[in-house]
């Protein structure tokens, strides 16, 4: 793994940043759609599709590569499940209908104590992979697996391998990426495909902060000096505190909305 840089890599802070404003607007387009009625056709068709992936694609490749600066990462994955967890109490009591199980800061928690743990098996091992290698065997993996959750094994949508029915009969595996027919979530990323876009990143990660050449690109110093910058970077270093926050004030608000 490489080490951690001397200066904040700006760029990832203003790219996060991005993506948690995005994710913010989906989230009140969702409120006003699924939970206040608010006929929005595109929303649940292929262009809300694609904004809902431009946005968990984009955070979770970035928290992959950032796994790469840390060195607490067993903290920084308890953390992470635990506050997916308190979402999870948090609309099952107030929301029930729209409940969030195995969202997607459980998958980041899960995805960071995978890759410490596979880290320190590859240090036992003496087994080092290659980034360009990593990352091209993680991405094609994920494309494998994305079908998991809906049955089969393929290339992204193309089903070329059926599983077992008997993975999905228990609630159990719902985590892994195996869910049961009685299993609903409004928000769900399992291990499977996911954890493989986030080992994606990891490897990312170690390909771009090796290269000199990528420093100045990373550091992104103008956008620390560019005062119009500095709302997004913020909001690209405190994105954990926006997540957990930003529904809670969104519903506030949209209680003052009425139904259609």
């Amino acid at each position: 793994m490489s080490a951690a840089p001397s200066s904040r890599y700006h760029t990832l802070d203003a790219l996060r940043g991005l993506c948690v404003v995005s994710m913010v607007l989906y989230h009140a387009m969702y409120d006003l759609v699924a939970v206040k009625g608010y006929p929005v056709s595109w929303y649940f068709d292929v262009p809300g599709q694609i904004w809902q992936l431009s946005i968990c694609c984009t955070f979770i490749l970035l928290s992959g590569a950032c796994w790469n600066l840390s060195r607490r990462h067993l903290q920084r994955g308890l953390l992470l499940v635990g506050c997916g967890g308190l979402i999870t109490l948090v609309t099952a009591l107030v929301l029930p209908s729209e409940v969030i199980w195995f969202g997607i800061l459980v998958l980041l928690g899960l995805s960071c104590l995978l890759a410490d743990g596979l880290q320190r098996l590859g240090k036992r091992l003496h087994l080092t992979i290659p980034p360009v290698v990593g990352l091209a065997v993680c991405f094609l993996l994920f494309l494998i697996a994305w079908g998991v959750p809906r049955g089969y094994l393929g290339l992204g949508g193309l089903r070329l391998v059926p599983l077992p029915g008997e993975l999905y009969s228990t609630p159990w595996l719902a985590v892994l990426g195996f869910p049961s027919p009685s299993f609903v979530s409004s928000d769900y990323f399992p291990l499977l495909p996911w954890a493989f876009l986030y080992g994606t990143g990891v490897f990312l990660g170690q390909a771009l902060f090796a290269r000199p050449k990528a420093q100045p690109l990373l550091q992104g110093r103008p956008l620390a000096e560019n005062r119009w910058a500095r709302p997004l970077l913020f909001i690209g270093r405190h994105s954990l505190l926006i997540y957990l926050l930003h529904q809670p004030v969104l519903m506030g608000v949209f209680l003052l909305v009425p139904n259609a």
